[in-house]
């Protein structure tokens, strides 16, 4: 308190002639209509560029759950989304068929944990068996397929990933239609080994590989 006092004593000239400067701009804006109404256009715009820095601060410490959202309801989009239906009669698949059963429900889910320089490879995701996760799930991202769920507890699940040298995808060229084996052969993490397909496929390069129908867990053309 005294420090303050001392501090009040040395500046009171100071702190006397602020108070009357903001007195006579108070009685200048308030008699006068165009410094009054210049005023309130300062003050519009200082607040304006105030609440945009503030919005655009809150905007990016906010992008994680936006993200979370958007996810969410992508997933909910491909769950309704006619590839989420398999056609079938008698529990077999018939191209022509009108009856429509839903074969995959889409879970959004983060990977928390991931690993691309080993052998065998694993992702742990924050959803478990509480949101209806269980083993031998497929697990997808917007640019293709991840792995398969392996161990499952009540919040989390480990993924057996496709650079795993026991993963063992069904896939097919996308443009003929010619179907093998796809894993992972354990050196280059960009690369994987489709098998089984004849010589006469006619492969080139650029082809697009996606998963087929005869997967038990993978949807068909991701």
């Amino acid at each position: 308190m005294r420090n303050l006092l001392i501090f009040l004593w040395r500046h009171l000239n100071l702190i006397l002639f602020i108070i009357i400067e903001i007195l006579c701009l108070a009685l200048i804006i308030n008699n006068n209509s165009f410094q009054r109404s210049s005023a309130i256009s300062s003050a519009n715009q200082i607040a304006g560029s105030f609440y945009s820095t503030v919005n655009t601060v809150e905007g990016y410490f906010n992008l994680r759950e936006t993200n979370m959202l958007l996810a969410e309801e992508n997933a909910r989009l491909h769950s309704i989304s006619p590839s989420a239906y398999a056609k079938y009669i008698n529990r077999k698949i018939f191209v022509d068929d009108t009856v429509y059963k839903q074969q995959y429900e889409y879970v959004f889910a983060n990977a928390i944990n991931n690993s691309v320089g080993l052998r065998n490879n694993y992702l742990t995701l924050d959803k478990g068996s509480l949101h209806g996760i269980k083993p031998e799930m497929a697990v997808i991202t917007a640019s293709g397929i991840v792995g398969i769920t392996k161990d499952v507890s009540p919040h989390f699940s480990s993924v057996l990933s496709v650079l795993n040298k026991d993963a063992r995808i069904s896939a097919r060229i996308k443009k003929n239609g010619f179907f093998g084996s796809l894993f992972w052969d354990g050196t280059d993490y960009r690369f994987g080994t489709l098998t089984d397909i004849p010589t006469h496929a006619g492969i080139k390069k650029g082809d697009t590989i996606v998963t087929n129908a005869y997967s038990a867990i993978f949807p068909d053309n991701v």
